[in-house]
C-alpha cells in the first residue's frame, strides 16, 4: 500500500470516527494500566465488567496494595489467567508507590519494567494517557495490517514497525485506536464484513474481499 492510499486509509478512517479511544473503562492513569493488563487474553466487556465492582472498592496503587493479592483475585476471577494478573498487579503497586510516588510513569523503560507490563501494554498508556504515537498491535492490528498489506509482517514488531513507517504523520496520533476498531467490528478473523468496509477498496487481499461480497 503506497503513501497516498494509506493517506486515503485514514482519512476515511478519520472521517468516520473523528476522536477514537480505548473501550476499556477507566478515570485515571491507573486504573486504564490496571485494565489493559486485565485485558491480556479477555475481552474489553468482560474486562469493564470487573473493574467496576473493583474500582468501586481499590482504584490506586496503596488501596490495591491494602486489598491484597487473594481479595484481589475474587474480584477478577472471571478474567482468564486472573491468578497470574493479581500477582503482578500487585507487585506492580508496590513498585509503583516505592520507585515513582505511586505515578504511573511516561517513559516506556519505567513502563516496561512493570510487572505484567510488555511492550503493547506499554505502547496503549503512551499513546492514550500521554498522546504519544506509538502502536499497541493486537490481533486485531496484526491481521488487518498484514491483510490489507497495510503493513506486511510475521512478528509483531515488524508490523509495528511498518506502521510507524507508514502511517502519515496528521493521523499517528489515533492510528492505533482507529485501526484496532476497524478490526475489532469490520475486518474480523472469520467472516470480514467486506461489503460494509469503507476501506475494502484500498484492501489489497482481493481474495479475501471477493469471498467475502460473494457470499453475501
Amino acid at each position: 500500500m503506497n503513501h497516498k492510499q494509506c493517506y486515503l486509509l485514514f482519512s476515511r478512517l478519520q472521517a468516520q470516527n473523528s476522536n477514537p479511544t480505548t473501550e476499556l473503562q477507566y478515570s485515571t492513569p491507573f486504573e486504564l494500566l490496571v485494565a489493559v493488563i486485565l485485558s491480556a487474553q479477555a475481552t474489553d466487556k468482560s474486562v469493564n465488567k470487573v473493574t467496576a465492582n473493583l474500582f468501586k472498592v481499590a482504584n490506586t496503587p496503596a488501596d490495591l496494595l491494602a486489598l491484597g493479592e487473594e481479595r484481589l483475585k475474587s474480584y477478577i476471577k472471571t478474567i482468564g489467567l486472573f491468578n497470574t494478573k493479581a500477582r503482578n498487579i500487585i507487585k506492580m503497586c508496590d513498585i509503583l508507590i516505592k520507585q515513582h510516588q505511586g505515578v504511573v510513569p511516561r517513559q516506556r523503560i519505567d513502563l516496561e519494567a512493570l510487572p505484567g507490563v510488555g511492550r503493547k501494554t506499554a505502547n496503549v498508556i503512551l499513546n492514550t494517557v500521554f498522546g504519544e504515537a506509538t502502536i499497541a498491535v493486537d490481533t486485531h492490528i496484526f491481521r488487518l495490517a498484514n491483510r490489507t498489506g497495510l503493513a506486511v509482517g510475521k512478528t509483531v514488531i515488524e508490523v509495528e514497525k511498518q506502521l510507524l513507517k507508514k502511517v502519515p504523520k496528521t493521523f499517528q496520533r489515533h492510528a492505533h485506536h482507529w485501526l484496532i476498531l476497524q478490526g475489532r467490528y469490520t475486518c474480523t478473523a472469520r467472516k470480514p464484513k467486506c461489503e460494509t468496509c469503507i476501506i475494502a477498496d484500498l484492501c489489497e487481499y482481493t481474495e479475501k474481499v471477493y469471498f467475502a461480497k460473494t457470499k453475501t
